[in-house]
């Protein structure tokens, strides 16, 4: 654990670190669902469904990240503007401030990500309930996240890996990872991520699945200060041996300064894919120049709009492809049959840290200033 007064120091900061909505007033366009089962998680649950909604259409799922709303990223991210164009429905998963008052879904809460439990089950609820209820397609339900929307998209591919065909995580950290606040905290900042195989038995162990596995869609700034580059490369490798990749050398492109690498199976079929965004922070990048979405805090324009080429990456919209033919890329690379970006291996595992000692008021106090702490 790094000492206790850099930990304070930096979850007082927590607050200015999170994503803002930008957009709490803004009328949203979606919509209740209404009841949806036991909803042990005390979720919110909102839909999107177009006018022209076809039988047996996709799902996604989009979970926001902390201090965000379901509309506000709805907005931002412009997935219900897409989703008019192309045909498929919409499910917002919303924290509340009785839960966590950052509305961060809760990622490292042992409760809340376990199969059958908590904000896990909750949003499975809501999944099937959307199948049901507007008669969808229940093999094209894909999800997607930001920041702790994307750590809460990890938990849901891991505990219920059987409701989606594919899954997009942007600026979010692998599957079982931390299960305490200060664990989150250090995982965040890449101090203390277990090897590959440890995070890869973690997702077998989530559930009684045993294949096939989901498709993986990842995006993540080479700037971003609130979570770490590395919990990227450590998401390739809890996945990569699940797909039965671990000795596949990725392909790798350019897009302007943007580098993407991409595992294809034996049948050259993409099943996981990854890009560094040059130079931006924490947020979804966004292509300030289209008509989906729209810049603002975290949501950021780095001229490539990942909510675009992930509906490409699931098949939701027209083929095509925004990549550029293949030049010199960033420097960061994939090295296969490691675990390294750039030349810096994810850390091995740390001791799992124990109960809060003495000094343990202030630094509650200092994770319900943060918001963190329920």
């Amino acid at each position: 654990m790094r000492n206790i007064s850099d930990t304070i120091a930096r979850l007082k900061a927590a607050k200015g670190k999170f994503p803002l909505s930008g957009a709490a007033a803004r009328p949203s366009r979606l919509s209740p669902l209404g009841e949806f089962g036991g909803n042990p998680g005390a979720l919110r649950a909102y839909s999107y469904i177009p006018e022209r909604l076809p039988e047996h259409a996709p799902l996604v799922v989009v979970l926001h990240g902390c201090t965000q709303t379901a509309g506000g990223y709805d907005h931002g991210a412009g997935w219900s503007q897409l989703a008019d164009r192309h045909g498929f429905a919409l499910l917002y998963p919303e924290q509340q401030r009785a839960n966590n008052p950052n509305l961060c879904f809760n990622w490292f809460v042992p409760e809340d990500i376990r199969r059958d439990s908590g904000e896990a089950l909750s949003i499975a609820q809501m999944v099937r309930r959307m199948i049901d209820l507007h008669r969808l397609d229940p093999r094209r339900v894909f999800i997607t996240g930001l920041s702790a929307g994307g750590a809460m998209t990890s938990v849901m591919l891991a505990t219920y890996p059987e409701l989606f065909a594919g899954g997009a995580i942007i600026a979010g950290l692998p599957y079982g990872c931390a299960t305490s606040i200060p664990e989150a905290f250090d995982r965040m900042r890449g101090h203390g991520l277990p090897a590959g195989r440890q995070l890869e038995a973690r997702v077998r162990g989530a559930s009684p699945h045993r294949g096939p596995w989901p498709t993986l869609s990842l995006w993540h700034g080479s700037a971003d200060q609130t979570v770490a580059h590395s919990n990227m490369e450590a998401i390739v490798a809890q996945w990569r041996g699940l797909h039965g990749l671990q000795d596949m050398r990725p392909e790798q492109r350019a897009i302007d300064l943007h580098t993407q690498w991409i595992w294809r199976d034996g049948a050259g079929a993409a099943k996981i894919e990854a890009f560094s965004i040059a130079g931006m922070g924490h947020g979804t990048p966004l292509n300030g120049a289209d008509d989906i979405g729209a810049p603002g805090a975290y949501m950021l324009d780095a001229r490539i709009s990942s909510t675009r080429h992930i509906a490409r990456f699931w098949q939701l919209t027209e083929t095509g492809s925004e990549l550029s033919l293949p030049r010199q890329a960033e420097q960061t690379t994939f090295q296969a049959g490691s675990e390294r970006i750039g030349g810096k291996r994810a850390a091995a595992s740390q001791p799992v840290l124990g109960p809060v000692s003495g000094v343990g008021k202030v630094i509650e106090d200092a994770l319900r200033a943060a918001g963190l702490m329920r």
